[in-house]
């Protein structure tokens, strides 16, 4: 059995970690940490978790396989520097501390549809962005064959826990409600990772992407939509897809229009290529705290200790 550890236990990516790892067949939770919290059942937090008898406790290193870091950007960097984590140990962080090669030490961005064979070998993962997997997955194929031009376009639509627990004005019921707003147009954080995967991939020049985030008035779910310009055919674009992801099993071609209700719930990325002219657009669809965040992490968790990679997380969407 796998001994887990997961420290900043008590926010929404930690949370559906749990609801994951308590049924993973080869893994045993073993300690859950929240400073906040501490002592707790972790029924009073994560409320649909009240069958659990798990408390939150302080960590115990020389007793975890495997520690999961869903802390705030910036503290697991601060985390990892005040407490002296066993070699043995492998680390999964769900912050952006990690993910740029200027600030990734010894860690491996987490993607498996890039760096299947890195993860297995490695000891420290970074998990990527939500956006940034969203889109990341949606070009990689173009990027691997050449095909991306230096100016792409996406807009992408998060829902509320995208944004995490802590309660804002954005968050706020009144204001998330039956509402769209754009936030951190053309600056968002996870752009660096994206070009950064998209070059390592084979994009041939430095991206210029213009991405435009929305909040969604949606709980969960990410839904992004890429225009770039191509030359190739639409069935030229398909067989790209197809080839590339024949053996990720998570990311699935559609050749109808996808929608939010197929993937929430679940670590699958759906994706619908359309083109007309030289105007190609990629829609892709993911649950932004699975395949975004925790489910991610648990696949790269899988691929870490030898197991297959779906263990765990053979989910099905909430499609009604």
């Amino acid at each position: 059995m796998i001994r887990v550890g997961i420290a900043g236990a008590a926010g929404y990516t930690a949370g559906e970690l749990i609801r994951i790892l308590v049924n993973h067949p080869a893994v045993e939770l073993r300690y859950l940490q929240s400073e906040s919290h501490r002592e707790e059942p972790i029924g009073r937090v994560h409320r649909d978790l009240l069958y659990s008898k798990q408390v939150f406790t302080d960590l115990d290193f020389d007793d975890i396989d495997v520690l999961f870091l869903c802390m705030g950007h910036g503290v697991s960097a601060r985390f990892l520097s005040e407490n002296k984590i066993p070699s043995s140990v492998r680390v999964i962080d769900l912050s952006n501390d990690f993910r740029l090669r200027a600030s990734a030490g010894n860690f491996v961005y987490g993607l498996p549809e890039l760096n299947k064979d890195k993860i297995m070998e490695c000891q420290r993962v970074a998990n990527p962005g939500c956006f940034a997997t969203a889109i990341e997955l949606a070009l990689l194929p173009f990027a691997k064959s050449g095909l991306l031009t230096d100016r792409i376009t996406a807009f992408g639509i998060t829902g509320a826990t995208g944004a995490g627990q802590r309660p804002t004005e954005e968050t706020h019921y009144s204001n998330r409600a039956q509402n769209l707003s754009v936030y951190k147009v053309f600056t968002h954080q996870h752009l660096g990772e994206i070009r950064e995967t998209l070059q390592e991939a084979g994009a041939k020049t430095e991206l210029d992407i213009a991405f435009v985030p929305v909040r969604g008035c949606h709980t969960r779910g990410i839904m992004v939509n890429v225009v770039f310009q191509s030359k190739a055919t639409l069935e030229e674009l398909t067989t790209l897809y197809k080839t590339y992801y024949e053996q990720h099993p998570f990311v699935l071609m559609s050749d109808e229009p996808v929608s939010l209700k197929q993937v929430v719930n679940t670590n699958y990325c759906f994706i619908h290529p359309d083109k007309e002219g030289d105007n190609v657009l990629v829609t892709s669809m993911i649950d932004n705290l699975i395949k975004g965040a925790s489910g991610q992490a648990v696949q790269n968790m899988n691929l870490m200790f030898g197991l297959d990679e779906m263990t765990g997380l053979r989910l099905k969407a909430n499609y009604f």
